[in-house]
């Protein structure tokens, strides 16, 4: 990567998209716990259904906002600078998720459908179908998001801050909709609203809107268009979105679970509700507040060194922090060598840090093991294009469609193999990356300023994607 297209990156921007993953990864470990019945069988019981005051925990482990804020930071620079059409540019931002969650998706299918084949139990195999799926929510928002960035972007050129404004306006509207009118399918604009109120929300903090000051830093991340001159913005923001969740949570109808717990109605996220959308708005407060010092401190080498890393794997720690869980299961569980302390006792909280550190030693394994296949995916993913706008078009219908049905019910929903949302990514990810004649022209170069700094994995990374 060149001298000039470090200097344009922001360590910030960069730290905030690896912490939310790592609290991702963290988060679904925490309140994962097995449970080996007297015949031998494995059950997950859900820790915030089974443990109320385990719901607190989640207003500091759903942290998404912050990768939808750094996400629209970085894709608003992108299409700012790119030089070829908007087709191409969508399809090189699709193609860094497709990849390597079509590669991943058709690992677990070829093992659903072996499972399936060799008698393995239907409601076991539905639970890990679902355990490898449970992340998937975020990547067809994502993709739309991104597909719809030249839009979004120049409503942001033309009105600013109203934008974001008018999009949360529309949100509460869809929300009061689905709480009093109950009216189907309303509640899945919230999806695209909500979380496009943060990926907005990283246009405007870029060109300065939140701030004052352009938020592009140089390779040290301190650079002179960095400062916030504007802190009684953010200021407001926690404010006013930490007291909108706080009356939202106490006097009003929603739980304070930001996560989504079986049979809770409504729910914050199944759709984003108006309490998630005030935790937004108090989560990009935090983070514009928190940016000076954190800028300063990711300034030392030292410090960056050990954050930078995680942006190369970020996908492959997104897409594949749950196989550790099976692993450890068939190791410890099936076996019964793991001990088996009351579901939420002094004992069991305290073999949470064994849990964590076996699974986070397994996890590093797995990233050893898939960087060949990353370094494959990352040529695939330059080499790749599409000869015709329909094809990536209809490519990312499919592709959104499938992703959603994995979603939400996983990859082997009641035991059986899912054919057609199968056959569905399969197809949306080849019209997407297929190379057709004459592309790659006026495309934007693979060693834009968006690149991660120093890395050498993969193109395939949520921060090469965002």
């Amino acid at each position: 990567m060149s001298r000039a297209s470090r200097s344009t990156r922001d360590r910030y921007v960069d730290f905030l998209r690896a912490w939310a993953i790592v609290l991702v990864v963290f988060g679904h470990w925490l309140i994962t716990g097995l449970v080996r019945g007297p015949g031998g069988e494995i059950s997950a019981p859900e820790l915030l259904a089974t443990l109320p005051w385990t719901q607190w925990l989640t207003l500091f482990f759903q942290v998404m906002p912050l990768f939808f804020l750094a996400g629209g930071y970085a894709a608003g620079g992108s299409w700012s600078r790119a030089g070829g059409g908007t087709a191409e540019w969508v399809r090189r931002r699709a193609v860094r998720l497709l990849l390597p969650a079509g590669v991943y998706s058709g690992l677990v299918l070829v093992a659903v459908a072996v499972c399936s084949a060799v008698g393995v139990d239907p409601g076991t195999l539905a639970l890990v179908g679902w355990a490898m799926a449970m992340q998937f929510w975020f990547l067809p928002v994502y993709l739309l998001l991104s597909a719809l960035t030249p839009l979004l972007y120049a409503a942001h050129l033309r009105w600013g801050l109203l934008v974001p404004v008018v999009m949360a306006l529309v949100a509460l509207a869809a929300d009061a909709l689905v709480l009093t009118a109950h009216l189907p399918y309303v509640g899945l604009l919230n999806y695209v609203l909500v979380w496009g109120v943060a990926y907005q929300l990283g246009f405007c903090w870029r060109d300065g809107g939140l701030t004052g000051g352009r938020g592009i830093g140089n390779g040290s991340g301190s650079g002179t268009r960095t400062g916030n001159g504007k802190p009684w913005v953010a200021v407001a923001m926690v404010v006013g979105g930490g007291g909108a969740f706080a009356v939202l949570v106490g006097l009003g109808p929603f739980p304070v679970s930001l996560i989504l717990v079986t049979g809770q109605e409504p729910s914050n996220t199944n759709p984003p509700s108006a309490a998630m959308l005030a935790w937004t708005v108090a989560q990009v407060g935090l983070a514009l507040l928190l940016a000076p010092g954190l800028r300063r401190l990711l300034g030392r080498e030292r410090v960056w060194r050990a954050v930078r890393p995680l942006g190369g794997v970020s996908m492959t720690l997104y897409l594949w922090h749950m196989l550790p869980v099976l692993v450890v299961a068939a190791a410890f569980y099936l076996t019964g060598l793991a001990p088996q302390p009351g579901y939420g006792s002094a004992g069991w909280w305290a073999l949470r840090v064994p849990w964590l550190v076996v699974l986070g030693v397994v996890l590093v394994g797995v990233v050893v093991a898939l960087r060949p296949l990353e370094r494959g995916l990352g040529v695939l993913s330059e080499r790749g294009g599409t000869g015709r706008p329909w094809a990536l078009w209809l490519g990312l219908a499919l592709s959104v469609a499938a992703l959603t049905r994995f979603a939400a019910q996983g990859f082997a929903y009641e035991g059986r193999f899912p054919v057609l949302p199968a056959l569905g990514l399969a197809v949306g990810v080849a019209l997407v990356t297929v190379r057709g004649r004459g592309d790659m022209t006026n495309s934007e170069s693979p060693e834009s300023p968006e690149s991660p700094e120093g890395s050498t994995g993969s193109k395939g990374s949520l921060e090469e994607a965002a």
